[in-house]
């Protein structure tokens, strides 16, 4: 695998003002797993969503609140806080903080796939 540095990867803006950087993964799925960092701004809301297969989600900077079916909600999120959400978990997370909420997330999957 080549050796990747997030400032030269290409940012997708997502609805509501968040950006997501693919670092490993394409559109093609030639990956066993697909890794990001997003950031999002103060007041963003992920909104409740699932995976179809195991998402691991570490906080970088910021602070936030998560809620995961069976765990509960307004949990509170910030660095050093890893969140394993196991497949087809509802959960969501939303930046309660005047800073933007970065995390660094994988997918164990080859596609990114979002369930609402």
């Amino acid at each position: 695998m080549p050796i990747v540095k997030l400032d030269n990867v290409e940012k997708q803006t997502f609805p509501n003002g968040a950006t997501y950087q693919t670092i490993v993964g394409d559109d093609e799925g030639s990956t066993p797993v697909r890794v990001g960092v997003q950031v999002s701004p103060p007041g963003y809301s992920t909104g409740t969503h699932a995976h179809p297969y195991m998402e691991v989600v570490s906080i970088i900077e910021g602070t936030g609140v998560a809620w995961i079916e069976g765990q509960g909600n307004d949990i509170p999120i910030g660095p050093g806080t890893t969140l394993v959400l196991p497949p087809n978990t509802p959960h969501g997370f939303e930046v309660t903080g005047t800073t933007s909420l970065k995390t660094y997330g994988v997918h164990a999957s080859p596609h990114r796939i979002v369930e609402r």
